[in-house]
């Protein structure tokens, strides 16, 4: 149960920062943790997650919500985004595979090294990883600006109902912090990799 409440694309958690401008304070409420494939939510703090199942095209329960709260404004995004995120996740598997067996294909047989020589495996290798980099990065991008603009209205939407409106509060979860820093990583082999191409291509 940690990850489902620790980690998520967008929540709504309670607060007054919005309904109480001059201050703020701790409160008890529900919660609502997003995700690309579906949604976790509890009633309280201390309360229990009830989650979605996972789906490409996901249906998010939002009745732990108060009924005031803006609901329609947490959309799931297209189909398209899951599907473009599990072909980047392939890709770079794949690319992460090959990446490491032609890195240390002089620690193989001769026939491997032989194999893993051949400028037409490197030069797939290296282009699986720039496509899968490409997708990836993209369709996240694409679900930062989603979600952003979800967090946006969803608070917007609660401030103009004064402080009558729901003690909620809509945030982009820390899902996207940890994507760049591991974009970041997965940029370092993608660029080894079209190095030598371009050393093995200007020889």
């Amino acid at each position: 149960m940690l990850l489902q409440t620790k980690v998520a694309l967008l929540t709504v958690t309670p607060s007054t920062v919005l309904v109480h401008s001059s201050e703020s304070h701790p409160v008890d409420g529900p919660s609502v943790f997003l995700g690309a494939l579906g949604s976790c939510s509890r009633a309280k703090n201390d309360a229990g997650v009830n989650c979605t199942t996972a789906s490409l095209s996901p249906v998010y329960d939002l009745s732990s919500l108060p009924p005031s709260a803006p609901c329609l404004l947490l959309s799931a995004p297209p189909l398209s985004t899951p599907v473009f995120l599990g072909i980047a996740l392939a890709l770079s598997i794949i690319f992460f595979i090959t990446f490491t067996l032609v890195s240390f294909r002089h620690k193989m047989g001769k026939k491997t090294t032989a194999m893993l020589d051949k400028p037409i495996v490197q030069s797939v290798s290296a282009w699986l990883g720039v496509f899968g980099f490409l997708v990836g990065i993209v369709s996240f991008l694409i679900l930062r600006m989603w979600f952003g603009k979800a967090a946006d209205d969803f608070n917007q939407s609660i401030v103009l109902e004064g402080s009558a409106g729901p003690q909620l509060i809509a945030a982009v979860g820390n899902t996207f912090t940890m994507v760049w820093v591991a974009y970041t990583f997965y940029g370092v082999p993608v660029v080894i990799s079209m190095a030598k191409l371009n050393v093995k291509a200007s020889k």
